[in-house]
């Protein structure tokens, strides 16, 4: 006998509780858990978000770097019961200030985000390098880095008609974010957590 299960809409998303602390994507309608990463997948979070943090303080950007806490809802298919928790998201300081007394979810009629990174595990690598590559490009994410330890590559996706564009970056090679222009940063430095 077959069971089914049933599907989630983004509001039921929003107050799901369940008294456990684990912390679920939606997708398609069906909760997904996010397993904990590895320490080095956890490593290569904090580092970019303290990197971008940093630059942002250095160039006095109205901006904010979240790790794992900002929520984007989007699109798959022609359904947006689906929202993405990326590693890393950069956004507006008053994006971020509006979300203080709500699910800190940027919805579809909100502005993206600036840049959002994920890092790959091999639970992920699929959706990080396909179905996000396409939820992120509808949604106008101007960035989008694709961090893969197991590969040591570094995707880097830059928005063009809501289809990225997208450089890889290996070894000392220093990567070159249209969001952040100033940024001194390669692969090296990032792999070497």
């Amino acid at each position: 006998m077959a069971t089914t299960t049933q599907k989630l809409t983004f509001q039921d998303y929003l107050s799901y509780v369940d008294g456990a602390d684990t912390p679920y994507e939606l997708v398609d309608g069906e909760l997904v858990p996010m397993a904990l990463g590895t320490g080095r997948h956890g490593a290569i979070t904090e580092f970019l978000n303290d990197i971008f943090r940093s630059e942002i303080n250095r160039q006095g950007l109205p901006w904010t770097a979240k790790a794992m806490m900002v929520g984007v809802r989007s699109p798959r298919g022609r359904r947006w019961d689906t929202s993405r928790i990326p590693d890393v998201t950069v956004l507006p300081q008053a994006q971020w200030e509006a979300m203080a007394n709500r699910e800190a979810v940027i919805d579809r009629h909100e502005p993206p985000p600036l840049l959002v990174v994920e890092v790959v595990s091999p639970s992920t690598e699929v959706d990080d390098y396909r179905s996000k590559r396409s939820e992120y490009g509808l949604l106008d994410i101007p960035e989008y880095w694709i961090v893969d330890p197991g590969q040591e590559r570094i995707t880097l996706c830059v928005l063009d008609h809501q289809f990225y564009d997208s450089v890889e970056f290996t070894d000392h090679e220093q990567l070159r974010s249209p969001t952040f222009p100033n940024l001194r940063l390669t692969q090296h430095q990032i792999f070497s957590r």
